[in-house]
């Protein structure tokens, strides 16, 4: 009877471990979120050469990125717990910053940023 007893206090535990996993807090074990986008000047066409910056708001560290023919850029693998500022130059002239929210929570976010060229 004491081995029955075992058996079945075991069958339990495992059973409870078993409905208590979908509630289990588990870590996001993704490459973190991705920021893209595109620079473009007012009338809509790419910037190529453009350099685009980000900024970690946290550590203040940048990152920069020069835009292809397509004007596109992309930042992988930022952290979802951080904000971040992102702008665009080129020949002295600068886009307006805007922010990548930590209180955004979509994996991919694109944020196209325009330099007025003139």
């Amino acid at each position: 009877m004491k081995r029955t007893s075992v058996v079945a206090l075991l069958l339990l535990l495992i059973g409870l471990v078993a409905a208590a996993e979908p509630y289990r807090d588990k870590k996001d074990n993704s490459a973190g979120r991705l920021l893209t986008g595109k620079v473009y000047n007012r009338h809509d066409n790419p910037l190529p050469g453009s350099v685009v910056y980000l900024t970690n708001t946290r550590t203040h560290t940048i990152k920069t990125y020069i835009v292809g023919q397509d004007g596109a850029y992309r930042f992988p693998a930022l952290s979802p717990d951080i904000d971040y500022e992102v702008y665009a130059q080129l020949n002295g002239r600068r886009s307006d910053t805007k922010t990548a929210s930590q209180f955004d929570n979509r994996s991919v976010i694109n944020i196209d940023l325009r330099i007025d060229t003139k």
